[in-house]
């Protein structure tokens, strides 16, 4: 196993109090793939390592590097998946020498975090996103030429391209670690993004709807998709149905047709849509 491993990339996700590694495993059986709808999209070894509260990040993910299977493995590539507050830049404004005061400026409490970016050409847009100094140190001293990508980068790539789909606007709503971030696209641009602290059902139908409004959707025509961990589901989708005639929950599983990674407990969406569709 070992062998084919050392020629995998090793996906490691950290979010505000997740940790998780994963990689394809290429020697699942044909006879295994085969018997998912979609067999052409790989299998997925996923591993989460529990986060010890009171403990920094920096740390648990040394603890990590020692006890999970995945991280023993000569992995050849590494990718990181930062789920942290994203600053959104059109492509045409961006200046690099800019970037680190620019965030801290949006992100006040950001002092201690090491400023990273990728471009986003799809959409013609930089994504600006930090990580702790001391957590920046450990990836870097562990992995010399990790890629460090913003953790909802997929999200936005496969939602764009989903919004593409029928005549009817489109507002979506992506929940995860008790945060929600709203997306909405005009053509090849992003239309409204942001991210809110999101703890209740009640949290979300107020920033929901103060979205759709500040949009000018219609009630009638236009359409709500929600997708994640949505707190107090059937009754969220219930209120917000008093308001929008066409709220749908997205399912991953029919979404993806069945791909292996969608069948894994625990596996967040945006990795779930890296491992189907790609960054």
């Amino acid at each position: 196993m070992e062998e084919n491993m050392t020629k995998q990339r090793l996906t490691i996700r950290i979010g505000n109090s997740t940790l998780s590694f994963s990689a394809v495993d290429e020697t699942a059986p044909a006879a295994v793939i085969a018997t998912f709808e979609d067999a052409t999209s790989p299998i997925i070894r996923f591993e989460p390592f529990v986060v010890k509260s009171g403990v920094s990040m920096a740390a648990n993910l040394r603890n990590a590097f020692r006890q999970v299977e995945l991280a023993q493995l000569p992995i050849a590539k590494v990718r990181v998946l930062i789920d942290s507050p994203v600053l959104m830049i059109p492509v045409e404004l961006f200046e690099e020498s800019k970037l680190p005061d620019l965030y801290r400026h949006s992100f006040p409490d950001s002092d201690q975090e090491t400023v990273h970016y990728n471009v986003l050409p799809d959409l013609n847009a930089v994504a600006a996103f930090s990580v702790n100094k001391d957590l920046n140190t450990v990836i870097e001293d562990r992995f010399k030429n990790a890629n460090i990508i913003a953790a909802i980068s997929p999200v936005w790539r496969h939602l764009h391209q989903r919004s593409f789909t029928g005549v009817r606007n489109k507002l979506y709503g992506y929940f995860h670690e008790g945060r929600l971030d709203i997306l909405s696209f005009q053509q090849h641009r992003f239309k409204f993004c942001n991210q809110y602290a999101v703890r209740h059902g009640h949290d979300a139908v107020y920033f929901l709807l103060y979205v759709w409004n500040q949009l000018a959707l219609n009630a009638e025509h236009d359409e709500l998709h929600l997708v994640g961990d949505l707190p107090e589901g059937e009754w969220l989708v219930e209120e917000l149905k008093k308001y929008v005639s066409k709220v749908y929950v997205i399912n991953p599983q029919a979404d993806f047709n069945k791909a292996p990674a969608t069948l894994i407990q625990g596996m967040p969406y945006d990795l779930m849509t890296l491992y189907v569709k790609g960054r």
